[in-house]
């Protein structure tokens, strides 16, 4: 009988510590997840908003590529035509949300410079003419804009598959920054306004 008591109350000892190391996984679960954010946040806090973001130039200097395209209406153009301009070759799609982040500051830096001898040419990757037009018509595109059905221009001529990548072309038909990703406005001028008060 004395051994029997001795017992029980060893077991009832015992109980205690048996449900604590139940609940400790479970415990030690709940602490990783509130660290895990914790780090999340303190990451992220500094971070800018993801629309203050632009691509980054990079400065090279090579021939640019010979490259013949047709336009929205059938018209063929080569880029050896617009030697003596400053060229934004611009590669890009409809479907590809950069790409349309990008377009109101394409757009304004072309109205602004158009007449100092610089054009952008915005050359569409794989897609139908109607759906190109439509896209342009929708977001007020007044540059020029090719047609390359079968992605020669990404693929051989400029050798890139990332969407929007751009190019620019001196007046001396030399590549001197390229991007990939969406391009902002102060940007644009920081890269392309020296080049446009360059001689040729």
């Amino acid at each position: 009988m004395f051994h029997k008591g001795i017992l029980v109350q060893t077991m009832t000892s015992i109980k205690p510590s048996a449900r604590i190391q139940k609940i400790v996984p479970f415990i030690l679960l709940g602490l990783g997840f509130i660290l895990v954010n914790a780090s999340v946040y303190y990451i992220l806090r500094n971070k800018p908003p993801q629309a203050d973001l632009s691509a980054v130039p990079v400065k090279v200097n090579y021939p640019a590529p010979e490259l013949t395209l047709s336009d929205t209406e059938g018209i063929s153009h080569s880029l050896a035509e617009y030697r003596g301009q400053v060229v934004l070759v611009n590669l890009w799609a409809t479907w590809c949300e950069p790409c349309t982040k990008e377009m109101p500051a394409l757009q304004t830096f072309y109205e602004k410079h158009k007449d100092d001898g610089f054009v952008i040419l915005a050359i569409n990757d794989g897609e139908p003419r109607e759906d190109v037009l439509q896209f342009a018509e929708e977001h007020d595109l007044t540059f020029p804009i090719w047609l390359d059905p079968t992605s020669i221009a990404t693929t051989q001529a400029f050798k890139t598959i990332g969407l929007p990548t751009s190019f620019v072309i001196d007046r001396s038909a030399a590549v001197r920054f390229y991007w990939v990703g969406a391009i902002d406005q102060k940007t644009l001028e920081a890269t392309i306004s020296p080049i446009l008060l360059e001689e040729q």
